[in-house]
């Protein structure tokens, strides 16, 4: 079993128009703390990164915020948490998220969100580390793009232990479930037409 301390969570600092996306934000959170973890996430007091910081704070969980100056001047940085880091740059907030983390789970979210979460893949593809990544699947919001990235597998593009890398479920006890036994693949990135 893996040891895990900390999960960083990428999510909309938008709540959604559904109210299962902050019923999610609620349980993720909620379960984060409840599992001894530390939650680490954007720094935000608005949306679901709000949302999914107060479940862990009022679960007497320990969580850790990290934003770019340029956010925290417009006053939408959460003011009750366990460490709030104001960083220079976008760049450095993803970094010490990062580092700060043994996985990474993405909730509904925008463009940021999705950005945030490839990024820890492609590093973990390339092997600069081997935590695991996820997808909470919340009311269906992520099926389509699992379908896509199955088809970069039979396009030639994605190897499918690669795909495996990131974990997918409706339901975040199952997914911290999953962080905890991930093995991380050991090939190469690039896939040749033999492979295909």
């Amino acid at each position: 079993m893996r040891d895990l301390t900390a999960i960083c969570v990428y999510c909309g600092s938008n709540p959604g128009n559904r109210p299962d996306y902050l019923a999610a934000a609620e349980a993720l959170g909620g379960l984060i703390a409840r599992r001894g973890l530390r939650l680490v996430y954007g720094g935000a007091e608005i949306g679901l990164m709000g949302r999914v910081a107060n479940a862990a704070l009022a679960a007497g969980g320990e969580v850790v915020g990290i934003m770019p100056k340029a956010l925290a001047d417009r006053e939408i940085a959460h003011k009750s948490l366990s460490e709030l880091h104001v960083v220079p740059s976008m760049h450095e907030r993803k970094k010490m998220m990062a580092d700060l983390s043994d996985g990474f789970i993405a909730l509904p979210g925008g463009i940021g969100t999705l950005e945030e979460l490839f990024e820890v893949w492609t590093w973990a593809q390339l092997g600069h580390h081997e935590k695991p990544c996820g997808l909470l699947n919340v009311a269906d919001y992520y099926s389509g793009l699992t379908a896509f990235l199955d088809r970069q597998i039979t396009e030639g593009f994605v190897r499918a232990e690669h795909r495996a890398m990131l974990a997918v479920a409706a339901d975040p006890s199952e997914l911290l479930d999953a962080f905890a036994a991930y093995e991380p693949p050991h090939v190469t990135k690039w896939v040749e037409r033999s492979d295909v």
